[in-house]
């Protein structure tokens, strides 16, 4: 049985404004820039640019250049059809006869380099192979990634050959072709794991004692030398510490991705662009903001004009009460991205001034020791806005200072109390951390007990644990593999 009710509901919904503007302000300014672009293609009624006057718009105004000619067209010496009609494209339309130089295509030409596998191919056609040994040189090459590495094994890659190629071979033959790929350039590349790929390498520079020493090293105890097992080293070779260190220092210089040597080798390379800059001047900090995030842009002045000449027409037919429609809702798009530009340029300038103003002594100095615990929270308080707003603003942005480009949410840190019980930040903590780690000596590295007590004595009393997951995120491996001899 249907009954019928009153209820009284309150909700929060956002506006489709709010939304446009919450997406702006997330975006960097590349990003915005493209987002900016399709706004202008999308909505005729948005222009960039500085607004013509009428002093301008007269020097492109030829509409009624010709309106006092004596000859003049009836509408029933037009032929409609001859307009519409689609089935033959008349003559004009596919030839010019005033043809000149000056109307000659010109096109940019592009430069286009080689691929990396192309790059290999070329060089495999320099050895003597049948037909068959090179459409499975061909494959191996096409099966290496690009830092230069075959990460399938031989059963896998036969099984490929068998099925994609209809090449039906062995693994002793696959193995046989793999060495010719081994003799490609870059020296490395084809190798299916780190061992292989240095033991190429060594294999191809000049024989001499520390060379032979470090193929002796990689080929029969590489696991003895990535875990840093010095002593043992030296037990199983027989070897002097000078000796190690030699062979040691010619497989560091190797390179453990030879596919990323290739100078050729397209890649995307990503530039950051910092939405805003700091500078010092006399002393005093000065925020900017990128001129590529303030675009000039306004209403179409032709739109507004069709609108406010609709309003004089007398008589309105349903057709322009339909353009009429159209014209304001892109006047009215176009009125509201303009709006939350200018909110967008508010926000990000506020929310960087107040995180500026708070890390003060940080971007005077340059010192990461100087850095404040810093939350989202108190920025969203400072300028009354709400946490979610800081937190777009801070994850995309990047920012312009006398020490570098570094992402905003970079300068945000946990906080902790030091045995003076005073708030430090983490980032501090983590400075100080490293700064110990490069002091410390290599030949017998600081455990993470020992670089807790040391903490502890400067002041900062961090657990053991605590230690290491800062360490981790520094990328500074443990005690035992910063070892050197």
């Amino acid at each position: 049985m249907l009954k019928q009710f009153l209820q009284f509901k309150l909700s929060q919904k956002l506006s489709p404004q709010q939304i446009q503007l919450m997406k702006l302000i997330q975006l960097p300014t590349q990003a915005f820039e493209q987002r900016l672009k399709q706004e202008l293609e999308e909505n005729p009624a948005l222009e960039s640019g500085k607004e013509q006057t009428d002093e301008f718009d007269d020097d492109f105004d030829n509409t009624n250049e010709y309106e006092d000619d004596n000859e003049s067209i009836s509408a029933e010496d037009i032929n409609v059809d001859d307009y519409l009609s689609d089935d033959d494209i008349p003559d004009y339309r596919t030839q010019a006869n005033n043809y000149s130089s000056d109307d000659e295509e010109k096109t940019m030409p592009y430069a286009a380099g080689i691929s990396f596998t192309q790059h290999l191919i070329n060089q495999l056609n320099t050895f003597r192979l049948t037909d068959d040994e090179f459409d499975v040189a061909e494959f191996l090459v096409g099966s290496i990634d690009e830092s230069g590495y075959i990460r399938r094994s031989l059963p896998d890659i036969m099984d490929d050959l068998a099925f994609t190629q209809n090449i039906y071979t062995s693994e002793e033959q696959i193995q046989k072709v793999l060495r010719i790929v081994h003799q490609l350039d870059p020296a490395g590349v084809g190798a299916r794991n780190l061992q292989e790929c240095l033991s190429i390498q060594l294999h191809r520079k000049e024989k001499r004692p520390d060379v032979e020493l470090a193929i002796d090293i990689i080929d029969n105890a590489f696991e003895k030398f990535t875990k840093k097992h010095y002593k043992k080293l030296l037990q199983k070779f027989d070897i002097t510490e000078q000796q190690l260190k030699d062979a040691i220092d010619e497989i560091e210089h190797l390179n453990p991705k030879p596919g990323g040597s290739y100078s050729g080798n397209n890649r995307m390379v990503e530039h950051v662009v910092p939405d805003f800059a700091i500078k010092i001047v006399d002393g005093e900090l000065e925020l900017t903001l990128n001129g590529r995030n303030a675009p000039e842009l306004h209403v179409s002045r032709e739109y507004n004009n069709m609108l406010s000449g609709y309003k004089e027409a007398k008589d309105k037919s349903k057709s322009q009460k339909d353009a009429v429609m159209f014209i304001k809702q892109k006047l009215d798009a176009a009125k509201w991205f303009i709006d939350a530009i200018k909110q967008r340029q508010q926000t990000l300038f506020v929310t960087m001034s107040a995180i500026m103003h708070y890390q003060k002594e940080f971007f005077l100095t340059g010192d990461e020791r100087k850095l404040r615990p810093m939350i989202l929270k108190d920025i969203a308080d400072e300028i009354e806005m709400d946490v979610s707003t800081v937190s777009r603003v801070a994850n995309s942005k990047y920012v312009d200072t006398p020490y570098g480009t570094k992402l905003i949410k970079e300068y945000f840190s946990e906080s902790m109390t030091n045995d003076q019980g005073e708030e430090v930040s983490t980032r501090e903590i983590k400075k100080i951390l490293e700064i110990v780690i490069e002091e410390e000596n290599k030949r017998k590295p600081l455990t993470d007990d020992a670089l807790a007590k040391i903490l502890k004595e400067k002041g900062y009393p961090i657990a053991r644990r605590t230690v290491a997951k800062y360490r981790e995120q520094l990328d500074i491996p443990v005690a035992r593999l910063r070892k050197k001899i």
